[in-house]
């Protein structure tokens, strides 16, 4: 399992809008600058997480990003699978050898490894990783 890069950079860009919202609607390139992403890159991702209902966006001379909703209620999870897709194992290793008893427990083993991945994603809130709450 792989985290890209633009997670990472949607990780550290909703991290950021999240810290300084208070200050009023957070500019792109203000986060670009401040972690040296290239920001029609960084634009890109933002889009994505405003369609998945992680961000909004106003345009505008006081425009910028913002939360959609609470930090309570966004996960790591929703942030990862806007950008990368839905979490799950991509193997057909049954398939691959006509459903060979070993292949068959290999996938199950790496299944259950997604689905955990997945669990902890899903529990790690948002307002946690930024110390809002134990």
């Amino acid at each position: 399992m792989k985290i890209s890069r633009s997670t990472g950079y949607a990780l550290v860009a909703v991290g950021y809008i999240a810290m300084n919202y208070k200050e009023g609607a957070v500019l792109a390139a203000r986060i670009s600058k401040e972690y040296n992403i290239p920001l029609e890159y960084l634009l890109k991702i933002l889009q994505q997480l405003v369609r998945a209902n992680v961000l909004r966006s106003k345009r505008g001379p006081r425009g910028g990003f913002f939360l959609a909703r609470p930090a309570e209620s966004i996960t790591l999870l929703e942030i990862i699978e806007a950008v990368d897709g839905p979490l799950h194992s991509h193997l057909h290793l049954a398939e691959q050898t006509n459903n060979a008893p070993f292949s068959q427990k290999m996938e199950e083993v790496c299944r259950k490894a997604t689905d955990e991945v997945r669990v902890i994603y899903e529990k790690a809130r948002l307002s946690k990783m930024l110390g809002w709450e134990a």
